[in-house]
């Protein structure tokens, strides 16, 4: 099987909401800030073939579904779809794709899902033989979306994916269209039923696979969150998230999984390390992923 990281549409937001309580003198050595206080963001995807069989999406991206003045509230940098661009420089068209893991349904990762804005036409949805797999808890919060982060959906997407007829609602470990190849658990301090997809690696050891690859969502957006105390501004829980977000990276380290980050905008893949004071880093450090070779079982 061999991997892609596929450049989505970019963004910038004010730092301090993506950093959550963390004073700017911390944060903004990580992630510098422009005259608007806003930092770049980078809207990841991860490409996946074959993998059970199939070319496989995790995620989309913000994409660039947005009119001019939202794109412009929320920091889209490009007009234009850049993930269907980099899906063609990777030798693919979007009706290439089987499968769209999706971790949520914010518009910064599901978006992408749908065809640039044009004045006066109705959202569309791109991916015409893709099957959707999203997970249940957090299908029902797009849905039916608290005042706090209505405004993170898209309210037409969730009746575009029912009405496609390929939607796949996950609520334990594994989806029938990926059977065990792909291994789901849950997240709930950044929006309920997160769904974090890892490609089980190939290596066994005491019963547990070893040597796969995690696509963090948002529970780890880049390198400066795999710091477990900090959470973003936009998180509903963040002690809760603090606390999964620690036992997550003790269970990756463990079994040498890599992890996959969407929002980074120079880091696309890397390590789990812990230093001598029990503080989570990285290591092995990759920006970009072009046919990387994976072996799965």
């Amino acid at each position: 099987m061999k991997l892609w990281s596929i450049r989505g549409n970019s963004q910038k937001l004010d730092g301090g909401a993506m950093f959550g309580n963390a004073p700017k003198a911390v944060w903004e050595k990580w992630a510098p800030a422009d005259e608007l206080n806003r930092i770049e963001l980078a809207c990841r995807a991860l490409l996946a073939s074959p993998l059970a069989g199939k070319t496989v999406l995790f995620e989309t991206g913000i994409g660039a579904f947005f009119e001019p003045k939202l794109r412009e509230r929320y920091g889209v940098q490009e007009p234009r779809h850049i993930l269907i661009d980099s899906l063609r420089e990777a030798g693919f068209e979007h009706e290439d794709i089987d499968v769209v893991v999706l971790s949520h349904l914010h518009f910064d990762h599901a978006g992408g899902l749908l065809a640039p804005w044009s004045e006066g036409r109705a959202p569309e949805l791109l991916f015409p033989n893709a099957t959707f797999v999203v997970g249940a808890e957090h299908w029902q919060r797009a849905l039916h979306p608290h005042p706090r982060d209505r405004a993170s959906f898209i309210p037409e997407l969730p009746a575009l994916l029912e009405n496609s007829g390929r939607l796949e609602i996950v609520s334990g470990e594994y989806s029938k269209v990926l059977g065990k190849s792909v291994r789901f658990s849950f997240s709930n301090g950044h929006t309920p039923g997160l769904m974090l997809a890892e490609i089980v690696g190939v290596e066994q050891a005491d019963g547990q696979a070893h040597g796969g690859v995690v696509f963090c969502a948002d529970l780890i957006p880049g390198r400066s969150w795999v710091h477990v105390p900090i959470t973003m501004g936009y998180d509903r829980n963040a002690e809760l998230l603090i606390d999964e977000k620690r036992a997550f990276l003790e269970d990756k380290l463990a079994r040498d999984v890599r992890l996959f980050f969407t929002h980074d905008p120079q880091c696309a893949l890397a390590q789990v390390v812990r230093d001598e004071r029990g503080r989570f880093g990285t290591a092995h450090e990759t920006g970009e992923l072009k046919a990387r070779t994976l072996a799965v079982a």
